[in-house]
């Protein structure tokens, strides 16, 4: 926990997608651990942050360090979040942790809360892969890059860029978009 908290791998990528959202918007944080950094950062630019961690001592923490915060201890599949609007949804360091189904489900429920114009943030590598997370120890599964963009694109979301950190992880950007606009999307823009 604490090497995550002091950690500024990735801080910036997940600044820059933030300025993109509207004033006052609402973000789910998905896998948010203790809310350092990537929660943080979202309350220090203004907007409204729901907390969701599978972990109770993490949550915990999390409300310690950010009373009446919105944060729930639970697992993706059951989250009564998934049942309420947000203009923004970041995922760091989680989707690559679920088994390949789950992460499809994720990417659907993502689409389902996301806003029209809604947008989403993920890490998992670029190639598709398997491997012992470092800090979890637990089983890691990346789908790759031309699955994810599959699935983002059938769920409906259009891939609309990657980024990748100075910890070498990787980002997808994904924005709502109706369906109509994503049929037009032969090969998603990279970069």
């Amino acid at each position: 926990m604490s090497y995550r908290s002091q950690s500024r791998v990735g801080v910036d990528i997940v600044r820059e997608w933030a300025k993109c959202l509207p004033h006052g918007a609402v973000i789910l944080d998905l896998g948010c651990g203790n809310g350092r950094p990537i929660s943080q950062i979202l309350f220090d630019e203004g907007f409204t942050v729901y907390g969701l961690d599978a972990s109770a001592s993490m949550i915990a923490a999390f409300r310690a360090q950010f009373p009446g915060v919105q944060a729930e201890c639970g697992m993706i599949e059951d989250s009564d979040f998934f049942d309420r609007p947000f203009d923004g949804v970041v995922a760091w360091g989680l989707i690559f942790l679920l088994t390949p189904e789950a992460q499809s489900l994720l990417i659907r429920k993502v689409s389902r809360v996301l806003t029209r114009g809604g947008k989403f943030l993920f890490t998992s590598p670029e190639q598709m892969c398997e491997w012992s997370d470092a800090l979890t120890g637990r089983k890691s599964v990346s789908l790759g890059l031309e699955a994810y963009h599959r699935i983002l694109i059938a769920e409906g979301l259009a891939p609309v860029g990657e980024r990748q950190d100075e910890g070498e992880n990787h980002y997808y950007l994904a924005l709502k978009e109706p369906k109509e606009a994503l049929q037009a999307t032969a090969t998603p823009p990279r970069g």
